[in-house]
């Protein structure tokens, strides 16, 4: 096989189709993917077909969907044979499987199978393109909300557009016989609304599970390591927020246009210590736009501590991290749902979903967040309040931890092949690579000196919020903060590296070059891990502040800071150290003399 100068892959199609591998007989398998939100389900059934030497995959794209941006990394990540679709339909093709519709699917001479890329087929579409299949006609991808009156409601014939991968629309052909031979479902649900919607289409129906939350299911028993990939510490809550794509969903700008000032309040409301910040983007927002565009546009929430998820990797993982979760009607809140998670929903549009689908009835009895009220309270009754509903763990697959052996079971039938000897199983969810929050941001800190050597410390990534509760208060800077009017003023400068990085010098170094560059603060603080940091006081005491416990060391900082700017002494915390409070969690820090020096 040869890449051409457009970075296709040719393969020779008839007779020559079996010069062109050292596996002669391999039978060819064609992933059809249409988009990056489509190719996350194509990758969860991969290992289906691992250690087969009989089978050959490859992989294509009908070009029919908005969103392609993404693809050619994901194919260079999978690094299989990627063929143009107007070759791919000439291939001598035993089976192809995708996961969504659109594009000429009825042009492939195969066997094909049709999986979901979410939890079933719930959404409509906003105009059907009644029997075209050429890319284009109405609106072809998932999710795009019927905006007629009447759309929503439960009474027979409300709404007039069709659901995706349900409809008549969709599954049948222009000659009235269904493009598909196998429509995977995950549930009995899905087969009734089919049955409904298109009877011609029953016969191809096949129960087979949810592989997606299949591997969530089985991650579970890693769910702290996941908190920690996260850079949540104990004693912290992760709050999440989702959103799938379109104008009305959380992200969008059709609805409330809700989540660009959601983040930056979260991040800014939620004290830095207690609380956790992470979101997950449909990828079609993520690709769609950029991902460097939803950075610029999410930069002061990401300045105060925001980690954006990647969609492709890391959404189950976040998933499975969460203390709660603010979403809309998309797939990864249900899934978080039926995970037992508290939810809140930022955007519900009905009008969206199948009412008949049971997402209809969970974004009805789901608690709404209130934009216009403090933040913090809602998410805090909400988790001590919770009382999951059970629809969306019921609904979400009939057979959960089977996929598998479902779907290799069907595949293999189609395929006209005896299944391996192997147990059919699926990836785990792999380690998250670790990524504590980016704090650059000023940060108001509040504190309370709570006896000997207790200080208890509230910080906010915003230095123009008013803190609630009093205490004595400080501004704490980090040094790569954009404004450098704020290192002006701040009474704690602080920055993270490494104890030998050659750009600082030392610890030691840094200190005094920082004291002596910003005469107004009382103390600096070089953070060199998750537990320790060292700092220097106006007097030229040097100290090195470390505990046991995993936090954000410009924390203990602000403490000593407050500690001291009491009328206070190192001296008074020898030997016993430093006991800081945050919220529900107690910090125990030692505190050491390095040496004294001045600034």
């Amino acid at each position: 096989m040869d890449a051409g100068r457009d970075g296709w892959i040719r393969v020779p199609v008839g007779d020559d189709a079996a010069r062109w591998a050292t596996r002669a007989d391999s039978r060819p398998v064609l992933l059809v993917v249409h988009n990056v939100t489509a190719a996350t389900r194509l990758l969860d059934i991969l290992p289906l077909f691992h250690d087969d030497l009989r089978v050959q995959l490859l992989a294509t794209t009908p070009g029919s969907s908005a969103f392609r941006a993404g693809l050619a990394e994901l194919f260079a990540k999978v690094d299989v044979p990627v063929v143009p679709w107007e070759q791919a339909v000439r291939l001598p093709v035993q089976l192809a499987i995708s996961a969504s519709f659109g594009g000429q699917l009825a042009a492939l001479s195969c066997q094909l199978t049709i999986l979901s890329h979410g939890v079933g087929y719930t959404k409509k579409l906003a105009t059907p393109g009644a029997g075209s299949r050429e890319p284009g006609a109405g609106s072809r991808e998932p999710g795009a909300g019927s905006r007629e009156p009447g759309a929503g409601s439960r009474e027979p014939g409300a709404g007039s557009a069709p659901v995706f991968g349900l409809s008549r629309e969709w599954l049948l052909g222009e000659d009235g016989a269904p493009v598909v031979d196998a429509l995977v479902l995950s549930h009995p649900e899905q087969m009734e609304r089919l049955r409904a919607a298109c009877p011609e289409a029953v016969h191809t129906a096949v129960l087979a599970g949810d592989p997606c939350f299949d591997r969530v299911l089985a991650a579970r028993g890693h769910r702290e390591r996941y908190r920690r990939a996260l850079g949540t510490h104990p004693g912290q809550r992760l709050v999440l927020l989702n959103s799938t794509w379109h104008t009305e969903s959380l992200f969008g700008d059709g609805g409330d246009d809700l989540l660009p000032t959601l983040l930056p309040r979260l991040t800014s409301e939620l004290p830095a210590d207690e609380y956790r910040v992470a979101a997950v983007l449909h990828p079609n927002i993520w690709y769609g736009h950029s991902p460097g565009q939803i950075r610029i546009w999410l930069d002061r929430a990401r300045r105060s501590g925001l980690t954006l998820v990647d969609p492709l990797d890391g959404w189950r993982q976040a998933l499975l991290a969460a203390d709660v979760v603010i979403g809309d009607h998309g797939s990864v809140t249900y899934y978080a749902a039926a995970l037992g998670t508290p939810v809140l929903l930022g955007a519900a549009p009905l009008a969206a979903l199948d009412p008949d689908a049971p997402i209809s009835d969970f974004v009805r009895e789901a608690p709404r967040l209130d934009p216009t009220a403090p933040l913090r309270p809602q998410l805090d009754t909400l988790m001590a309040e919770h009382q999951p509903l059970p629809s969306p763990a019921e609904f979400i697959t009939s057979h959960p931890g089977e996929s598998a052996a479902r779907l290799r079971r069907l595949f293999y039938a189609q395929l006209g092949l005896s299944e391996p000897d192997e147990p059919a199983l699926l990836e785990p969810l792999p380690l998250p690579p670790y990524e504590p929050p980016s704090r650059t941001a000023p940060l108001r800190v509040a504190t309370w000196l709570r006896g000997s050597g207790k200080v208890a410390v509230e910080r906010h990534a915003d230095p123009r919020s008013e803190l609630a509760g009093g205490g004595e208060v400080h501004l704490a800077v980090h040094e790569d903060t954009r404004d450098p009017a704020q290192l002006a003023i701040a009474d704690v400068v602080f920055r993270e590296g490494s104890a030998t990085d050659p750009r600082f010098g030392s610890p030691d170094r840094w200190t005094a070059e920082t004291l002596l560059r910003y005469p107004h603060s009382a103390l600096v603080a070089y953070v060199t891990s998750s537990s320790a940091c060292t700092v220097r006081t106006r007097d030229g005491q040097l100290l090195r502040l470390t505990a046991e416990s995993a936090a954000d060391p410009a924390l203990y900082a602000s403490a000593l800071h407050a500690w001291l700017a009491a009328g206070k002494s190192v001296e008074e915390l020898m030997p016993e150290g430093l006991t800081v409070r945050t919220g529900s969690a107690v910090h125990s820090v030692q505190v050491t003399s390095v040496r004294v020096t001045p600034a």
